[in-house]
């Protein structure tokens, strides 16, 4: 991936292309979003994800999947928060990520390197700790697996 030459046809560049749906919590990763979609297109990537769909419910969840479907990667971003979550108690973001696994997406996932040190507004911070006290730290484990 990165650049292309000019000179290549519209169709070999389509080709060469990759759409990738970039998933997180929202409102707490909206800059760390930005600077991955960002890196995406710089990389001929096509970024997908939901900015496209900001309000989830479980018929938005069934739109996300087509667009899933259409993506050749699934890049998940995991900061300090687990998210909304749906009635059964999984965030969004993880039932995002399970069915990209199901489907045989490929998976990146972005952890923060130091989760202790997210100012606690953008966490769901339990005992002063992060990944380690909360549903977080079990969604990390597993996309990291």
């Amino acid at each position: 991936m990165g650049g292309h030459d000019r000179s290549e046809s519209p169709v070999t560049l389509l080709r060469n292309t990759h759409q990738v749906f970039v998933s997180s919590t929202y409102a707490d990763l909206q800059e760390e979003r930005g600077r991955v979609i960002q890196t995406l297109m710089e990389m001929d990537c096509i970024p997908a994800g939901m900015e496209l769909f900001p309000a989830v419910d479980e018929e938005q969840f069934e739109f996300i999947k087509k667009v899933i479907d259409d993506c050749d990667y699934y890049l998940l971003i995991i900061g300090g928060r687990y998210g909304s979550t749906t009635e059964e108690g999984v965030s969004y973001t993880e039932e995002e990520f399970d069915y990209a696994v199901n489907k045989g997406l490929k998976v990146i996932a972005f952890l923060h390197q130091d989760p202790d040190s997210i100012p606690a507004g953008k966490t769901d911070k339990c005992s002063g700790q992060v990944f380690s006290d909360t549903r977080i730290g079990c969604f990390a484990a597993i996309s990291c697996s």
